[in-house]
């Protein structure tokens, strides 16, 4: 199984700065994409961003040019730094990760447990 640990949500206030990251655990064999999704109230989870294993980005239309994503293969860790935040930012942030375990035959999706992240006007 894959183990994911998210750290860096919380509350700030609108045009603020946070940065999230997420890191791996567990008997993977390979990570490929990994990145954010976010849930607001009343709402369905959407992306945020993601990052393949070679390093290329995909942005969520509402945070391009805001927010920029990163990870570390070695480690098995994504981060996130989220400029210039917005109220309509506020949401449970998921770190996902699509994975082959050493066990497995195919990669599938997992998921962090979430943080909140809060921007106040």
């Amino acid at each position: 199984q894959v183990k994911l640990v998210e750290s860096g949500g919380g509350l700030v206030q609108a045009g603020g700065s946070l940065r999230l990251s997420c890191a791996a655990s567990g008997s993977i064999a390979s990570a490929n994409a990994m990145g954010w999704y976010r849930q607001a109230p009343g709402k369905l989870r959407e992306l945020v961003a993601v990052v393949t294993s070679g390093g290329s980005p995909n942005y969520g239309d509402p945070v391009k040019g805001r927010f920029t994503i990163s990870r570390d293969n070695a480690k098995n860790t994504v981060s996130l730094q989220m400029n210039s935040l917005k109220p309509e930012d506020t949401a449970v942030y998921y770190c996902y990760c699509n994975a082959r375990v050493v066990t497995g035959l195919y990669p599938r999706p997992y998921w962090g447990q979430g943080t909140q992240v809060t921007v106040s006007s």
